[in-house]
């Protein structure tokens, strides 16, 4: 029991890996196309896509009153996900069903099949890809935080054979 709270553990923090991946990209995206609206605009709108696609609503201020201001903006920035991140699309995709299977182990309230149906409508969800077993997740997770600096090079990453 102890071994499956520390794996679900260790899948959580890898989920939350690739929502900052995502956080930061849409950050800088956001800066891009609402040059106008500042700093604080495009941080706000890119944490409200992101707890949108993840359904996981922030539900202080002033992230709450952002959110509902902006519904309809957020939902179509939602839908312009897997045109302007396509090389996003495989981690969202696992880190989706990964967060679903962690919130199914947990016995947390099934809304999650509302997130991945979501997720699918919206073109983000790659209905093709395997459910990722643990150890691919972790390996993915590793990768994408290398990529973007998100995680350190370790001893093991230039030994042959690892």
């Amino acid at each position: 029991m102890e071994n499956e709270r520390g794996l679900i553990q260790s899948l959580r923090e890898g989920v939350d890996l690739v929502r900052m991946v995502f956080f930061m990209q849409a950050k800088k995206a956001f800066k891009k196309s609402y040059p106008e609206k500042g700093e604080e605009f495009t941080r706000l709108l890119a944490a409200a896509v992101l707890n949108r696609l993840f359904g996981t609503p922030n539900p202080q201020s002033p992230f709450k009153e952002f959110a509902q201001k902006h519904e309809e903006l957020i939902d179509e920035e939602l839908s312009k996900v897997p045109e302007r991140f396509p090389d996003l699309l495989i981690p969202l995709t696992d880190a989706l069903r990964i967060h679903f299977l962690c919130n199914h182990c947990e016995g947390m309230p099934d809304f999650s099949a509302e997130i991945l149906a979501r997720a699918k409508d919206k073109g983000i969800l790659l209905e093709d890809r395997d459910v990722p077993l643990p150890k691919g997740f972790m390996n993915l997770v590793y990768r994408i935080g290398k990529a973007y600096g998100l995680v350190q090079q370790t001893e093991n990453d230039n030994k042959p054979g690892t």
